[in-house]
Formats: structure tokens, C-alpha cells, sequence
């Protein structure tokens, strides 16, 4: 019985290891992956549509949701942030239909 332990590789044999890719490379390389950055980015790209029409500070309790065939959810911090986006949602969906990007927002609380 050897004294090494069998999850070492033997003395004298190297173990290869590939190199580190970096995160945007790898979003690329995938094609599901791929399809998923371009929607976050796309959900991003909507906020900061809609970021000069928040008021006060209000943009610290919200963070870009899930943007699919339905529409695209904004995700905030608590009831009261959501009661006061409500209001405001059809002078968001206008500012995003100029901006070409139509569809319904739908507010939801995050999850903690």
C-alpha cells in the first residue's frame, strides 16, 4: 500500500490545468450565455432610459429585472419604492417607446 493519497497525482507527472479565461470572453464563446448578456445589457440599457424621469433618489431601490417576450420587470427594494413606480409607469413606457424600446414594465419586489 503507497503512503501517497490517491486523490494526488503521482511524483513526476504534471497536471495540466488551462488557462483562465476571462468572464466576457466566455460569455462569447457560449452561445446560451451569449444570448443572456445581450439581455442583461438590453435590461440595462433600459434603465438608463428611464433613469432621468426617477425622482430623488429612487434609483438606488431599483435594480433592472428579467426582460422578456412579455415585457420587462424592474426589481425594487420595497412596497413603497413599487407604490411610487406604479405611478409612474406610463411616462416610463412613453420614454421607452421613444427611445424604440416598447413593452410593458412590471415592478416587483426583490427577493432577499
Amino acid at each position: 500500500m503507497s503512503s501517497t493519497p490517491r486523490y494526488l497525482a503521482p511524483k513526476g507527472q504534471r497536471v495540466s490545468v488551462p488557462e483562465p479565461m476571462p468572464v466576457a470572453q466566455a460569455l462569447r464563446a457560449h452561445e446560451g450565455l451569449m444570448r443572456l448578456s445581450e439581455r442583461l445589457e438590453a435590461s440595462r440599457r433600459r434603465l438608463r432610459v428611464i433613469t432621468p424621469a426617477l425622482p430623488g433618489n429612487l434609483l438606488a431601490s431599483i435594480q433592472p429585472g428579467p426582460l422578456d417576450e412579455e415585457g420587462w420587470s424592474l426589481l425594487v427594494a420595497n412596497a413603497a419604492v413599487a407604490a411610487k413606480l406604479r405611478h409612474l409607469l406610463p411616462r416610463l413606457e412613453a420614454l421607452l417607446a421613444q427611445a424604440g424600446l416598447p413593452g410593458r414594465i412590471r415592478v416587483k419586489l426583490a427577493q432577499k
